[in-house]
C-alpha cells in the first residue's frame, strides 16, 4: 500500500520537474540515534534528500547531515562519542585551574544558596560540552547564516519558554540553533537567542511535517522515534507518569501527522529510554533494520530524481591549530576581560593547537561563573577574530556537602559555604567546616586576576590524635618515655597564608607568599599508668615565607589513567615564639612527581618519586619529615608510605620511589598492586646514605571504587622490615 502511494505521487511529477524529497526527524533523546541508521539506508537506496527538518535529537542529527556529513560518517561519529561526558558537562580535569580542581574534588553535592535559600539547579547540564562539540563539527559551515544555503537546506524547531510558542530556526549560527532545539528541560539549560529563551522544540512540535511540507517538497520521509503511551505495568514511578502525561498531546497530534507522511519509518526502540546513549550501537542498527523493510519504496523514489551533486566533506575535519588575531568579548559585566582571557589562556595574536583552545573554553566553563559560553571565529582583514558571548551566572552563593573517613582524621562531615563577588569582581570566598572525630576548618579568599598576579588568603586548622612509637618520640624530642612502647600524639596545626599566584609559562601554578603557622604537638600515654604525665613536644608560632610550583595534567586525581603531577615547595622559617627555646632559622624543600600512563585496555602504570630536605634548625624537629600511613589529606611534612603506620619513620631528609599497576576490572572498580621504597633519616644527604639501598620497603594490595561521594579505597600493606601488615581505608573526597 505504501509503495502504491509513493508511485501514485511520483507519477504526478514529470521527469523535467524532478521529485523533491524532504526528511523530517523527530525528537527522542538517545532514541534519535536511530535516525543515523535510517539515513544510511536512504543513501544506499540512492535517495537524494533536498530538505531536512528536525527537532531535538532530530535537529542534531539533521543539522550535521545537512551540513555535509554522510550517514556513514555520522554512524562512526555517534558510535565513538562518550555521551556521559557530553551530557553531564564533564570537563577535562586538566582544563581546570588548581582552585577549581580542589573544589570539584571535595564536595559530593553543591547547591545554589542565593538569598540564603537552598534551591536546585535549572538542569543537570548547561549543555556546554554539546555546544563545544557542535562548534568543532560544524566549523566548515560557520560562515553560513542562512540554513537554506547549507549543502542541504535545513531548519529546526525550538520552543519559546516564556510565550509557549514554537520557533522555526532557519537562520543564525547553526550550533546555537541546534543546541536550542535540543535543550531538553531538566537535562539541559535553556538557551538564550536574542530576546528569546528557548528549550526543546519537542515540547510543542516534535515532528515538524507541516512546516516541511510548506517548503515545497513533493515527498516526505518521516522518521519517528517518539515514545508511545505506556501500559499500566510500565507506569511504576513518578517520572514514568510525568512522561506519560507530557506525551499525551504529541501522541495525539502524531495520528494526523503519520497519515500525511509519505514514507513513515518507526524503528523498534520501545525498550530504550531517552537517556540510553550507552546503547548507541544497538539503536543505530535498529533504525537501519526498520528502514530496510521499505527499501523498495525508497529505491523507487530515487529513480524519480535527477542526479544532483551534494557537497560532502571527506571526513569530520578537526583543526589542528587556530590563529587568533583579535578577541571580542560580549556579555561580561562582573568578570573583566583580563579574567576571561586569563582563563582561556589567550594573549592575542597567537597561534595555538585546537585542543589547547578547547581546554581554555572548558577552563572558563569550570569556574561555574557562566551559564553559557558561546564562541565563533570570523574572518577579518587582519586575520581571524574570535567572538565570545558569555552569559554570566546570577548565582553568587552555594552550599557544598561532603563525607570522608580515613585512619588519621577518622570520620568527618563537611559543610561548605561559598560566596562570589564579595568585595571585587572576580573574587571568591569559601569556608569549610569539618565536624566529626576531629573539628577542622579551611577558609580561602581569592581574587582572580587572570593573566596578572592574583591575590589570595588562606587559613586552615587541622588536628588529630594518633598512637605512635614512644621510641620515635624520644628520637625527635627530649622526652623520657622509658618503659612505654606507645604514646598518643595530639597534633594541632593552624596555618595562615597571604600569597600571590600566577601562571608560569601558562602551564604551572606559581605561589609566592608569607605564612604564619602555629603548631601544638603534645603526647599522652596510652598505658594504664596515670602517674606518667604527657609532655608538650611543640607549642610555637612560626613566621616566614614560602613558594610553591605545581603542575597537574592527570585525568583523574584518585584513579588516573594518564597525565603528570608535580608539586614542589620551599618554606623559609625566619622567626618563632620558640616554646622550646631552641629555635634557629631553617628552610625546608619538598618535591613530589607522579606519572600515569595506560599500558593496555583497563591497565594503568603509575610511578612516583618524591624527596625533601631541611637546612638549619637542627633542634626544631616538629616540622621534620614523618613517613607512614595512607589515605589522608596532606598536612605539613607527613609523607604516605605503604607498610608503615602513620608517623613511623622520622628524618630531616628523605627520598622515596613508588610503582603501582591499576586494573579497572569493572567500570569505576579497580584492583591495584604497588610497592614503595625509601631512605629517610637525619643527616641523610650529608652522609650520602640516600644513595644506598633502601632502608624502608612496603607493598600494597588494594581495591578502589569511584563513587559520587568520592573514592572508596581499601589497602592491605606489608613491610618486610616490620614483619607485619597494616590495613588502610579511605572513603570519600579528601578534605
Amino acid at each position: 500500500m505504501l509503495l502504491f502511494c509513493v508511485l501514485s505521487l511520483s507519477a504526478q511529477v514529470t521527469h523535467e520537474q524532478d521529485l523533491k524529497v524532504g526528511v523530517v526527524l523527530s525528537g527522542g533523546g538517545a532514541k534519535g540515534l536511530a535516525h543515523v541508521g535510517v539515513l544510511k539506508v536512504l543513501e544506499e537506496a540512492g535517495v537524494r534528500v533536498d530538505y531536512v527538518a528536525g527537532t531535538s535529537m532530530g535537529a542534531i542529527v539533521g543539522g550535521l547531515y545537512a551540513s555535509g556529513y554522510s550517514a556513514t560518517q555520522l554512524d562512526s561519529l555517534f558510535r565513538a562519542v562518550d555521551f556521559d561526558k557530553i551530557i553531564q558537562d564533564e570537563l577535562p580535569r586538566k582544563a581546570k585551574t588548581f582552585y577549581e580542581k580542589e573544589a570539584s574534588e571535595k564536595y559530593a553535592v553543591s547547591l545554589p544558596f542565593d538569598n540564603f535559600k537552598l534551591s536546585l539547579p535549572q538542569s543537570i547540564s548547561k549543555g556546554q560540552n554539546t555546544y563545544n562539540l557542535l562548534i568543532r563539527l560544524l566549523e566548515h559551515v560557520s560562515d553560513t547564516n542562512d540554513f537554506t544555503q547549507l549543502p542541504i537546506p535545513f531548519f529546526c524547531v525550538a520552543t519559546d519558554i516564556e510565550k509557549a510558542e514554537q520557533v522555526i530556526l532557519d537562520t543564525g549560527f547553526l550550533p546555537e540553533a541546534i543546541s536550542a532545539s535540543g535543550a531538553l528541560p531538566t537535562l539541559f539549560k535553556p538557551v538564550t537567542l536574542g530576546d528569546r529563551i528557548l528549550i526543546d522544540g519537542g515540547v510543542l512540535n516534535n515532528y515538524p511535517i507541516n512546516e516541511l511540507r510548506a517548503k515545497g517538497v513533493d515527498v516526505i520521509i518521516g522518521i519517528d522515534v517518539q515514545d508511545g503511551l505506556r501500559k499500566r505495568d510500565k507506569l511504576t514511578t513518578a517520572p514514568d507518569i510525568f512522561l506519560q502525561i507530557n506525551n499525551y498531546r504529541t501522541i495525539k497530534e502524531m495520528e494526523g501527522k503519520r497519515d500525511s507522511t509519505d514514507v513513515y519509518i518507526r524503528p523498534d526502540i520501545k525498550d530504550f529510554s531517552v537517556v540510553d546513549f550507552d546503547q548507541a550501537n544497538v539503536i543505530i542498527d535498529r533504525g537501519e533494520t526498520e528502514a530496510l523493510k521499505q527499501f523498495d519504496a525508497l529505491k523507487e523514489i530515487a529513480t524519480k530524481q535527477r542526479t544532483l551533486s551534494r557537497k560532502r566533506i571527506e571526513e569530520p575535519k578537526l583543526k589542528d591549530s587556530i590563529k587568533i588575531d583579535a578577541v571580542v568579548i560580549r556579555g561580561n559585566k562582573d568578570y573583566t576581560r583580563s579574567y576571561i582571557l586569563g582563563k582561556l589562556q589567550l594573549d592575542p595574536p597567537v597561534t595555538l593547537d585546537y585542543e589547547r583552545f578547547s581546554n581554555g573554553i572548558n577552563n572558563l566553563a569550570a569556574t561555574a561563573n557562566f551559564d553559557r559560553i558561546g564562541h565563533r571565529f570570523k574572518p577579518i582583514p587582519e586575520g581571524t577574530l574570535l567572538k565570545i558571548d558569555v552569559q554570566e551566572s546570577k548565582s553568587k552563593q552555594s552550599i557544598g556537602l561532603g563525607l570522608h573517613y580515613d585512619d588519621l582524621y577518622r570520620s568527618a562531615a563537611l559543610v561548605n559555604y561559598t560566596r562570589k563577588r564579595i568585595l571585587f569582581d572576580n573574587d571568591i570566598a569559601t569556608f569549610d567546616l569539618i565536624i566529626g572525630d576531629n573539628i577542622r576548618y579551611a577558609f580561602n579568599y581569592y581574587i582572580d586576576k587572570g593573566y596578572y598576579w592574583s591575590v589570595g588568603i588562606r587559613s586552615t586548622y587541622n588536628n588529630f590524635e594518633k598512637g605512635v612509637s614512644a621510641r620515635l618520640v624520644e628520637e625527635v624530642s627530649s622526652a623520657d618515655l622509658t618503659g612505654l612502647s606507645r604514646v598518643t600524639l595530639d597534633y594541632q596545626d593552624i596555618t595562615n597564608q597571604l600569597y600571590l599566584q600566577t601562571l608560569f609559562v601558562k602551564q604551572f601554578s606559581l605561589d609566592l607568599g608569607v605564612q604564619h603557622k602555629f603548631l601544638d604537638v603534645e603526647t599522652e600515654t596510652v598505658d594504664d599508668d596515670d602517674d606518667i604525665p604527657g609532655s608538650v613536644f611543640e607549642k610555637s608560632h612560626f613566621f616566614g615565607a614560602y613558594g610553591q610550583l605545581r603542575y597537574d595534567s592527570l585525568d583523574n586525581r584518585y584513579f588516573p589513567k594518564s597525565g603528570v603531577y608535580f608539586d614542589g615547595d620551599f618554606d623559609l622559617t625566619l622567626f618563632s615564639s620558640d616554646f622550646n627555646d631552641n629555635f634557629t632559622e631553617f628552610s625546608i624543600a619538598n618535591a613530589y612527581f607522579l606519572y600515569a600512563a595506560s599500558i593496555a585496555k583497563k591497565w594503568t602504570f603509575l610511578s612516583e618519586i618524591s624527596g625533601g630536605f631541611k637546612i638549619g634548625g637542627e633542634d626544631v624537629r616538629s616540622l621534620d619529615f614523618f613517613l607512614g600511613g595512607y589515605g589522608n589529606k596532606k598536612i605539613n611534612n607527613l609523607v604516605p608510605f605503604y607498610g608503615y603506620d602513620f608517623i613511623s619513620v622520622a628524618g630531616d631528609g628523605y627520598v622515596k620511589a613508588g610503582f603501582s599497576i591499576d586494573y579497572e576490572f569493572l567500570k569505576k572498580n579497580h584492583l591495584n598492586i604497588g610497592v614503595n621504597i625509601a631512605n629517610a633519616g637525619y643527616n641523610l644527604f650529608t652522609s650520602e646514605e640516600w644513595l644506598t639501598s633502601p632502608d624502608f620497603t612496603g607493598y600494597a594490595l588494594g581495591y578502589g571504587m569511584d563513587t559520587f561521594l568520592g573514592p572508596l579505597e581499601l589497602k592491605y600493606t606489608y613491610s618486610p622490615e616490620v614483619k607485619a601488615g597494616e590495613w588502610f581505608i579511605a572513603i570519600g573526597f579528601q578534605f
